[in-house]
Parts: structure tokens; C-alpha cells; sequence
């Protein structure tokens, strides 16, 4: 599969991640399956299998930079505040 077919990705939470990591990774084997894993409603983890991994490290900036800002869209964005100064 390349990297520029539609691969699926699914989010789950970090619960249900944990209770059916068998499937997940069946899924993801099998099925060329990206699932983002979310802890308390943000996202914290893709899970590829490695030929899509693989392909994304193979892949041209282009892509790279569009696969980047997907990640970015789904980051947790973190404000602990405004900086003190004195």
C-alpha cells in the first residue's frame, strides 16, 4: 500500500486501546489500519505498523510536511500560563 492511498485512521481512547490492544494491532497489521489513541479527550499516540512507517520516513517533503500538520491538528495543544517576569 502506498502512502499516498486512504489509509484509514480511527481514534480510540486510551481505555479501549488498552482493552483490545490485540485487535488493534491485528488491525493495524492486517488492515493498514492508523489508530490515534486519546487520554483524557486529547490525542497522545499514532499506532502504525511499520511498512507504513517505513514509507512515511520515504517519503517527500510534500508529504512529510502534510502528514506533519495532521499531527499537529490532532496534538494536544498544552497553556500553563504566561511566563513571570521581573
Amino acid at each position: 500500500m502506498s502512502i499516498e492511498d486512504n489509509m484509514i485512521t480511527k481514534s480510540i481512547s486510551s481505555t479501549e486501546a488498552q482493552n483490545n490492544f490485540g485487535r488493534i494491532l491485528d488491525d493495524v497489521v492486517q488492515n493498514d489500519v492508523r489508530y490515534i489513541i486519546k487520554r483524557r479527550n486529547a490525542s497522545q499516540v499514532i499506532v502504525l505498523g511499520l511498512a507504513d512507517f517505513e514509507q512515511l520516513l520515504a517519503a517527500d517533503e510534500n508529504k512529510r510536511r502534510e502528514i506533519g500538520n495532521m499531527i499537529r491538528e490532532l496534538s494536544p495543544i498544552y497553556d500553563l500560563g504566561e511566563a513571570v517576569t521581573r
